[in-house]
């Protein structure tokens, strides 16, 4: 029985240490996603909002990815722990792997959020650009409206510098 109770925590710890290693998968996924939304942010001549907005779906769908995996990390470790406290040296090499993972992730999540702070300024400036660019668009066709307004109430008034002498 103790022996099934082993295998128990084992399969577990195993479970443990493969949700962290498709954590940082997911985690590196994301920073895929926050290129590409910088290169797309860099260049607002061309920048397309559709394609902007697929990078954000994308990014939601691996942060979803990501909380699943926290809940289950979680729940199985909360599970497990009184076991492998008792057992630490009998894990101790899984145990070593795991924290040097949740090492990276931990670098992994500092470098993703400098990575959202940067593309947010980026964004920032875009619809600033964006907002000014339709002022100035508006103003403009404004101006034009109004010229061409008073233009059409002028085209009946006769020149008003012609030599009357005839």
């Amino acid at each position: 029985m103790m022996e099934s109770g082993g295998e128990m925590v084992s399969a577990s710890m195993d479970l443990l240490e493969e949700s962290l290693v498709k954590k940082i998968e997911v985690m590196k996924k994301i920073q895929l996603e926050n290129v590409r939304q910088k290169e797309l942010l860099s260049d607002p001549e061309h920048l397309q909002l559709e394609d902007f907005d697929k990078t954000l779906d994308t990014k939601g769908e691996y942060i979803d990815e990501l909380l699943r995996l926290d809940e289950g990390f979680q729940s199985l470790f909360d599970r497990v722990k009184a076991d492998v406290g008792d057992r630490k040296d009998q894990f101790a090499d899984q145990i070593k792997r795991m924290q040097d993972m949740i090492q990276e992730i931990t670098g992994l999540s500092a470098s993703i959020e400098a990575e959202e702070h940067r593309n947010k300024r980026l964004a920032e400036q875009y619809f600033q650009i964006s907002r000014t660019q339709m002022n100035q668009s508006k103003q403009s066709s404004a101006a034009a409206f109004n010229y061409y307004q008073t233009m059409s109430n002028y085209k009946n008034v006769p020149p008003q510098f012609m030599d009357k002498k005839n």
